[in-house]
């Protein structure tokens, strides 16, 4: 009796039991044939083809496992790799996935009796990472393809150039707190100056002062008459005043004072005659308070409180994004209304809109272009020189501009990096 027809009944029921999955006891994975009850695989056994199988494995046993295991573990480390990547999976969710196909190598055809035995053995060769738990055996797949690792170590790279920049930031906040420190040190650090007479007047009434005014004080307290030997003589300069046993001392005490004013007064003329002189000489402060005002002035007319430029690259420092976007870098590929700029990540190639307080400059290594985003050489081309961390700028060739060749220095935040 032929074959039944391809549209038959019985054709299409057979073809119906056949497909999915069938008993495992009744697969013969030499021949790789599937039967679908006992009497089938029995009647298969028996067959010429299947006898013919058996003497080419019986000649080298060894060869057959090896292949049919190999077969084995590069389907299953290809489904794990490709389906799950590098995810911790539970081992049965992977076996399940991989008998779905009806074409599959069995387990009983390898050299591994359980899929607990191939779990540790993935484990011991260094193929996957695995762990048990109550619930049973995980994978991790490990992945050695040169492409991920070059990925890898740029990513690592990435995040080292971002610490880089925050602590070349910290550096930045901690010079500062230093400067402040030193300046309100200086400002209280008292200065000692010699003493310094130069007249005979000044040297009078510092004398008065130190030896007069307690003899005086004690002629206010007591009612005494207080003398002094004869040869004693105080010269005031404009006038004299010779102690003898006969003067009182309060009639010395007065001499004294008007000696004292007398004195006082020459060394305030003396000082203001100086004083007129210096102003001829040296500017006043206001008009050096002006001067300065007038410098800053002029140096603040060609700076502006927006900088962003197409073709630069930025890096968001926002954090309303999310961690997905913060301290990643962008290039700036459109300027809205001059405080606004449509950015294109360099990662995920996200396009963004955002804000200029969103965004700050990247600084590249030297000898990278950079443009000059503020100041007077705004919209210039120029070379990155080197980097004076302790003044918080870089050095800069001009490229482009009347000015080309030339050496400026421009702070950190007048500059960025060109796309």
């Amino acid at each position: 009796m032929g074959k039944a027809d391809f549209l038959s009944p019985k054709a299409i029921a057979n073809r119906i039991k056949s497909k999915g999955l069938q008993k495992l006891r009744w697969y013969c994975q030499m021949c790789q044939k599937q039967c679908r009850d006992e009497n089938g695989f029995k009647c298969h056994c028996m067959s010429e083809s299947h006898q013919r199988q058996l003497l080419l494995a019986s000649e080298d046993p060894n060869k057959f496992m090896d292949y049919f295991s190999d077969e084995f573990k590069n389907d299953f480390i290809e489904l794990l790799s490709r389906r799950f990547g590098t995810k911790r999976v539970h081992n049965n969710i992977i076996y399940n996935e991989y008998i779905s196909h009806r074409e599959h190598v069995h387990m009983n055809s390898t050299k591994w009796e359980t899929l607990t035995d191939f779990t540790k053995w993935l484990g011991r060769e260094g193929l996957c990472k695995v762990d048990e738990t109550p619930k049973g055996w995980y994978v991790q797949y490990i992945d050695r393809d040169p492409e991920t690792i070059r990925r890898q170590e740029e990513q690592a790279r990435k995040k080292k150039q971002d610490l880089d920049d925050e602590e070349r930031s910290a550096k930045f906040i901690e010079e500062q707190v230093r400067r402040g420190r030193g300046a309100k040190e200086v400002e209280e650090t008292p200065v000692f100056t010699e003493l310094k007479r130069e007249s005979e007047e000044e040297k009078g009434l510092f004398f008065f002062l130190f030896f007069m005014i307690p003899y005086i004080s004690l002629v206010d307290v007591f009612p005494l008459t207080l003398t002094f030997p004869p040869t004693v003589a105080f010269n005031m300069g404009a006038s004299a005043c010779v102690a003898g046993p006969s003067k009182s001392s309060a009639a010395l005490g007065a001499s004294a004072l008007k000696a004292a004013a007398a004195a006082a007064a020459a060394t305030k003329r003396k000082d203001a005659s100086s004083d007129t002189r210096g102003d001829k000489k040296k500017k006043s402060a206001l008009e050096e308070i002006m001067e300065m005002e007038e410098k800053k002035r002029k140096k603040q007319s060609v700076r502006t409180d927006y900088w962003l430029q197409p073709n630069i690259v930025v890096k968001v420092v926002t954090k309303r994004l999310g961690e997905k976007y913060h301290k990643k870098k962008a290039v700036i590929t459109e300027v809205r209304e001059k405080y606004e700029a449509v950015v294109k990540m360099i990662d995920s190639g996200d396009k963004l809109k955002l804000d200029q307080n969103h965004v700050e400059t990247v600084i590249p290594a030297p000898g990278k272009r950079v443009l000059i985003l503020n100041g007077p050489h705004r919209d210039a081309e120029a070379l990155l020189e080197g980097i004076d961390e302790k003044n918080f700028s870089a050095t800069l060739t001009l490229e482009s501009g009347h000015l080309k060749g030339t050496r400026v220095d421009v702070a950190y935040e007048d500059f960025s990096k060109l796309a």
